[in-house]
């Protein structure tokens, strides 16, 4: 589900909920893959500091609020109001969890989640704690373009994570 809430002079937020349940028994490769970003590119749906396949669960809840403060605190500012320049703040939170009927943990007749070579698992499940990620950035430079600086709250000790990083992304509205 999506939807935009307009909040006035404070801008709008599109706040977008989804979920999740696979039904039955499945092999590793049939369960929830989150999306992730390991690009340099700013992805709304995506979460920008996930690893490909770091995460995978067949039941999960997830939301996602993105900010446009519609210029509140550039236009305020002198010589900053004429350059048109929009405040985002974003936040993505992702919970869900892996049944032990579809744990390879616990049923060995399924295929077992990835690993490195010295047996560290790269797929992770999201029993203990949800992932959130969130991120500021500024919109409108040359009227397209738009960088953020997204911060990974949870599951900083998985090997192999950033825990901050810079995206862009280009937009074009008519």
């Amino acid at each position: 589900m999506a939807k935009r809430f307009y909040l006035s002079q404070f801008g709008y937020s599109d706040v977008i909920v989804e979920g999740g349940y696979i039904f039955g028994q499945v092999p590793f490769p049939l369960l929830s893959i989150h999306r992730a970003n390991q690009s340099y590119s700013y992805q709304i749906q995506a979460y920008n500091l996930m690893n490909f396949l770091e995460f995978v669960s067949d039941q999960y809840a997830s939301i996602n609020i993105d900010h446009c403060f519609n210029g509140f605190t550039f236009n305020k500012l002198p010589l900053i109001k004429h350059t048109k320049l929009r405040e985002y703040a974003t936040v993505k939170v992702l919970y869900g969890k892996v049944r032990d009927e579809n744990a390879p943990q616990l049923n060995r007749e399924l295929l077992a989640f990835p690993a490195y070579a010295t047996g560290l698992p790269t797929t992770h499940s999201l029993d203990r704690k949800p992932y959130v990620e969130a991120s500021v950035g500024m919109g409108n430079l040359f009227k397209f373009f738009r960088v953020d600086v997204v911060k990974r709250l949870t599951y900083l000790e998985n090997p192999g994570v950033s825990e901050l990083g810079i995206r862009g992304r280009f937009k074009f509205d008519f």
